[in-house]
């Protein structure tokens, strides 16, 4: 079974530190590229950034630039999404995804999703 699973989101203080993993299983990680996404109730869905299949190319977009981080470990099938200096406004679902070959920066190219994890920013 296809299936990405996302974990690692929790509560943290502002200024603070989280690392989410998104684990697939049912399929190669080299294959695909990875994306990273947001979505907080009533807003679109928000991509945030993205690992490349081939090339391992990353993207990030502008309001999390310098502040996370993507890899990827190809031994545990698993990208990661580092995420330091945490602000209220990073709270959040956040969700992985699956796109064949390169990145894209919108949810609608992306085909596999994961469940999602929940990331609070407070005091």
């Amino acid at each position: 079974q296809v299936q990405l699973v996302e974990s690692g989101g929790g509560l943290v203080q502002p200024g603070g530190s989280l690392t989410l993993s998104c684990t697939a299983s049912g399929f190669t990680l080299d294959y695909f590229a990875i994306g990273w996404f947001r979505q907080v109730p009533g807003k679109e869905r928000e991509g945030l950034s993205c690992i490349s299949s081939e090339s391992g190319s990353r993207y990030y977009v502008d309001s999390v630039k310098g502040r996370f981080t993507i890899s990827r470990d190809r031994a545990k099938n698993t990208v990661y999404l580092q995420m330091n200096d945490l602000k209220p406004e990073d709270s959040a679902v956040y969700y992985c995804a699956r796109r064949t070959y390169d990145c894209a920066p919108l949810p609608v190219n992306y085909a596999i999703w994961g469940q999602g994890t929940q990331v609070q920013v407070a005091v």
